[in-house]
């Protein structure tokens, strides 16, 4: 079926006709500057709309000249098809042969090609021309792209444009975009309209979006509302992939907003200092691509600074490819499969380009063999390996269906089913925190961290051996891993490991005390047994016991663990026999008197106020009293 829309891209060297051909086929005189219309020459992207068959195409026509190879590159990336215009009397040129290789590197697939400038030269000329163009093609996606003789001469008349109306239609016909269903748009302008403020446009690269929807920009990772659409100067309720769009940004200034900014849907994209590519160098390219040399990346419709990081060699001859970082002085936002192209700083030139395999990653070494081969599996085809790579490589990873759209390039709708099979099949494990959202991960690489996670606790029980149970902060504190409590809650389903308010231990593993630590222990009991509601600071608890304060405290928390000792809040704990028949003398007060002051419950139990106020408040913690000002009625909590 072919695409209801697409971009098709003009392409070639300057003063070869672009613009005058889209003139010629849509009416529309894209050089819009004044400079540009002084000069005769197209310095900026310029914009028209065209009707191929069924399908709707917004043309980018793209400007020639070596200097304006920037601008160029900001409307290559969204270009789906392919208009190059070669013309008769210069033949094939530099600009010719860089905008070719920018197409391939970015991944153009369809192209049709405009011989123009046609009653300028004879038959037997235009013949070779068609030659050189297709020596140029030889060995690209556009070998066999239709040459069409043209000519648009000034007043006309004009011949070939029929033709070449055609040859583009039955082009669109054949592409097939690839669409992730979630929405995503380089900026390629920023203006004002009075009466509405800012409006930014761009080609939408997937999705759609629709009047009133929330968008996060980047790169200042800011969610703002969508006032109102155009598509052409057209108000439209929605947009969608392959559509030239307008958009009425809310409570935003237009200076805010610069070419390369990005709009996606929010949750999408997550910016990164660091990404992890296939990196091809151009066949022809002059020089090789150098490890650790600054180059130009051009990623979607901006520029961006880089250090190149080859993880393999040293240097990338003409005609091979690698993997490699790219290091960014700020960070980018990217999606796997991005295609980008890298450009030397001095002298400016195209010497390769790449594809992202990693948007969001760390700096990796030359000596992780193991990671890099994991990375070449997300170039497969397939997104079930893909899916299973990235998650190895990450170790464990939360795969919602933003995150493998962004990390795989598995569209939302098509994630759940897939995390399905892939779980079903053992491929991966599914771990559950309650109410968190699962994490994935290899089976093996579960039964390494189980093992890691299980000798911890084994190390902590023997290092604290009057704690009943190890707690959550300490272990994650040990084995630093993000996602600890999920495999843990996973090990006590299993009856591996016992959870408690206290935290975690290796079952049937318990408290194990020597016979004076048991002989202290039951001194303490005893001297909060006859302190009753007013129990001792730890002060006078070492001097009733004759112990040190540094042996007292794991014994106390100890007491508490085993439900003998009831911890108040502070310094403050008491006999658990004491506490349930302070509760009990309570809750008969309370059926007598709805309301008690603290003085009141003070002179029930028979105690100071000193202990009065931490009882009353330890008691509305638990729900057993509820304070209304200065006085407590009774709560919910039962005896």
């Amino acid at each position: 079926m072919p695409p209801t829309h697409l971009i098709l891209g003009t392409a070639g060297h300057i003063d070869h006709g672009k613009t005058s051909l889209v003139a010629a086929l849509t009416g529309v005189d894209t050089d819009r500057l004044p400079e540009e219309k002084q000069r005769g020459m197209t310095i900026d992207l310029g914009f028209a709309e065209i009707q191929l068959g069924d399908c709707q195409a917004g043309v980018i026509d793209v400007p020639g000249h070596e200097r304006f190879i920037k601008n160029m590159l900001a409307g290559a990336g969204a270009v789906d098809l392919a208009l190059l215009v070669v013309a008769a009397d210069d033949s094939v040129m530099p600009q010719t042969r860089e905008h070719v290789a920018i197409l391939r590197l970015l991944g153009v697939r369809h192209a049709a090609v405009a011989l123009t400038k046609c009653d300028l030269k004879e038959p037997d000329w235009l013949e070779l021309v068609e030659s050189d163009i297709r020596q140029c093609l030889a060995y690209t996606r556009f070998a066999d792209a239709p040459i069409v003789r043209t000519a648009v001469p000034p007043g006309g008349p004009n011949t070939g444009i029929d033709e070449l109306l055609a040859a583009l239609t039955a082009a669109a016909a054949d592409c097939r975009p690839a669409d992730s269903g979630v929405f995503r748009m380089h900026v390629d302008r920023a203006f004002t309209v009075a009466g509405r403020g800012t409006v930014v446009t761009g080609a939408v690269a997937s999705g759609g979006l629709s009047e009133g929807d929330a968008v996060e920009w980047f790169p200042p990772a800011k969610t703002i509302q969508v006032r109102g659409l155009e598509n052409h100067g057209r108000p439209v309720s929605d947009i969608h992939r392959g559509q030239r769009a307008a958009i009425n940004l809310a409570k935003v200034h237009h200076t805010e907003v610069h070419r390369g900014d990005v709009l996606a849907t929010p949750g999408l994209l997550r910016p990164s200092q660091w990404i992890t590519a296939r990196v091809t160098a151009l066949a022809d390219s002059p020089r090789p691509l150098k490890h650790r040399a600054r180059y130009t990346t051009h990623l979607g419709a901006a520029a961006h600074p880089c250090e190149l990081k080859l993880l393999q060699s040293n240097e990338l001859p003409p005609g091979e490819s690698a993997l490699a970082q790219l290091k960014f002085a700020a960070p980018v936002t990217a999606l796997w499969g991005d295609a980008f192209v890298l450009r030397s700083e001095s002298p400016v030139e195209t010497l390769g380009g790449g594809t992202v395999l990693q948007p969001n990653t760390r700096p990796i070494r030359r000596s992780e063999a193991d990671l890099l081969q994991r990375l070449t599996k997300l170039e497969s085809t397939s997104p079930a390996e893909r899916v299973t790579a990235a998650i190895a490589v990450a170790g464990y990873s939360p795969a919602d269906s933003l995150t493998l759209c962004r990390e795989c390039g598995v569209p939302p709708s098509n994630a759940p089913a897939l995390l399905d099979q892939l779980t079903k099949s053992k491929a991966l494990i599914a771990i559950g925190s309650e109410g968190k959202q699962p994490l994935y991960t290899l089976p093996e690489t579960l039964e390494k961290y189980v093992a890691e996670l299980l000798a911890t606790l084994d190390q902590l029980h023997a290092k604290s051996p009057t704690l009943a149970a190890i707690p959550l902060a300490e272990l994650k504190a040990r084995v630093k891993n993000q996602h600890t409590e999920g495999v843990l809650n996973q090990l006590v389903k299993e009856g591996t490991v016992a959870a408690s308010s206290q935290g975690f231990a290796l079952a049937g593993r318990g408290p194990s005390l020597s016979p004076d630590q048991e002989s202290l222990l039951e001194r303490i009991l005893a001297t909060y047994r006859t302190r009753g509601l007013q129990p001792p600071t730890a002060e006078e608890l070492a001097e009733a016991t004759a112990a040190d304060p540094a042996e007292l405290r794991p014994l106390v928390t100890l007491a508490v663990d085993r439900g003998q000792l009831v911890h108040l809040g502070g310094p403050w704990f008491v006999d658990e026999a004491a506490e349930s028949d302070a509760r009990r003398r309570l809750d008969a007060a309370f059926q007598e008197e709805p309301l008690l002051t603290v003085a009141q419950i003070r002179d029930i139990l028979e105690t100071s106020r000193k202990y009065a106020v931490p009882l009353c408040e330890y008691l509305d913690g638990i729900g057993f009293t509820k304070r209304r000002g200065d006085q407590r009625t009774r709560g919910n909590a039962t005896l």
